[in-house]
């Protein structure tokens, strides 16, 4: 067998896509990485680096196209990290996403199952509600922007496409701010520096709450920052600084100051309203987001006296969907101002059947069946990671007929699948949800239903 090295050349048939969007090919064992390929290309390839059993490639030239290419309508495309599927159209997109999801419940979870829907977006540019742009650079040569693929190194970007052109407005006029008062951007190698980052916060009725997050208690000439900042834009509805002095990659720190305006901001989702402040975790895409709720919802089966439990609830957007069609609806997340906001949520919209509780999901759980609490229903959102450890036993010994499982991961999604399984609930529905049109990420929402047969 040949011992291929860095740097050698070689000619690769892509024929799938890796969790991260990089095209994948084989090499006489080799399983060869290479971003911006389309299944069905062949390319000539220079091997950048070499495993044993794997290597990453660069393609140096496109021997046969696919149908499917085009050119990318971004002029930061490659180089910056925030989308991985501008060089494709979107039909193949979607196609990537639908199988990745199959792929994972079949291949990790042991699932006999298919994925044959995905709910594409009707919008995949300025679809984002909220964006974190990073500042580098230095006094007079300030860059804002998003972090170059696969580094920490901040790329200029003025216009990045997945953003409202509000936020964009936003961050371009806070670099020239910066630049013209000589405001040095955080170095995160040395520690200083005073500006990190701008956080910018928008809704459907195109206001913005933008979030200036610094190294110190504040900054140099704020009411001027505010009056460029209203003068850019004026949807602005508030400006909020950060204080963040932690050596860390955690964005947000724990002190907040309201410079001008609001400090939250009103979202409409699912025919409720909600109340965001800038730490509240909130779906960036409310158009896709509703989608992925609705089918949700769906799954459960409700029929207006059902007992539902919603585990990391959030600030209560799921459980209030489930609210209008349950008997009685129970909310369960970690994060204390999330479930203030949940609370103050199901308030404002007059929904009196959900309650919430503020704790870890699984101990939550036990202590609700400790309590005689016996859900018909249990809806799952975790975060990325998937159930904590011996959650699914907790699910699965209070015995809901139905558990829907909504996740931003497959992989974790699948290994709970399994778990599930093993506790005798069996997958029947899959689909998957694109809310990240043009980025790799994909949602997805599964129905689990307590099998008759199992022992």
């Amino acid at each position: 067998m040949p011992q291929w090295k860095k740097n050698d050349l070689c000619t690769l048939d892509i024929t799938g896509y890796t969790s991260d969007g990089m095209g994948v090919a084989r090499l006489e064992g080799l399983v060869v990485f290479v971003p911006r390929t389309i299944r069905g290309e062949r390319w000539q390839v220079q091997l950048l680096k070499v495993n044993k059993n794997v290597a990453w490639g660069r393609g140096v030239e496109l021997l046969t196209p696919s149908p499917a290419r085009m050119d990318s309508d971004c002029p930061h495309f490659g180089p910056c990290g925030g989308c991985q599927f501008r060089h494709m159209d979107y039909a193949e997109e979607l196609d990537a996403k639908r199988r990745q999801v199959e792929d994972a419940l079949r291949r990790i979870g042991g699932a006999e199952v298919t994925v044959d829907v995905i709910h594409g977006a009707a919008d995949t540019c300025r679809y984002r509600n909220k964006v974190q742009f990073p500042v580098a650079g230095g006094v007079g040569e300030v860059r804002l922007g998003l972090f170059r693929s696969r580094s920490h190194q901040v790329l200029d970007v003025p216009d990045c496409l997945l953003q409202s052109e509000g936020a964009n407005r936003l961050g371009r006029t806070l670099k020239e701010w910066m630049e013209q008062k000589s405001i040095a951007p955080y170095d995160e190698t040395t520690g200083q520096g005073l500006v990190r980052h701008l956080f910018v916060r928008s809704n459907r009725a195109g206001q913005h709450l933008a979030c200036v997050v610094v190294n110190g208690k504040k900054l140099p000439d704020e009411g001027g920052m505010v009056a460029a900042l209203r003068s850019a834009e004026p949807g602005l509805a508030g400006v909020v600084l950060n204080v963040n002095r932690e050596d860390t990659n955690v964005v947000l720190g724990s002190q907040y100051r309201t410079l001008w305006g609001e400090d939250r901001l009103e979202q409409t989702l699912c025919g409720k309203k909600f109340r965001l402040s800038v730490p509240s975790f909130f779906q960036i895409n409310p158009n896709q987001t509703e989608v992925l709720y609705s089918r949700a919802v769906d799954f459960a089966q409700l029929t207006g006296t059902e007992t539902v439990l919603d585990l990391y609830c959030g600030i209560g957007t799921i459980s209030l969907a489930l609210a209008d069609r349950a008997g009685r609806v129970i909310g369960a997340e970690i994060v204390p101002e999330a479930i203030a906001d949940a609370k103050e949520n199901a308030a404002r919209n007059g929904v009196t059947n959900a309650e919430f509780f503020c704790g870890d999901a699984g101990e939550i759980a036990q202590k609700l069946a400790a309590d005689g609490v016996r859900p018909d229903v249990i809806c799952v959102d975790p975060p990325r990671k998937g159930l904590a450890p011996g959650v699914t036993d907790v699910l699965a010994d209070m015995d809901p007929k139905r558990i829907v499982y909504v996740s931003c991961d497959p992989a974790t999604l699948a290994r709970d699948v399994k778990r599930l399984a093993q506790r005798g609930y069996g997958l029947v529905r899959a689909e998957a949800v694109d809310l990240f049109p043009r980025t790799h990420h994909i949602e997805s929402v599964v129905l689990l239903e307590r099998r008759s047969d199992f022992v």
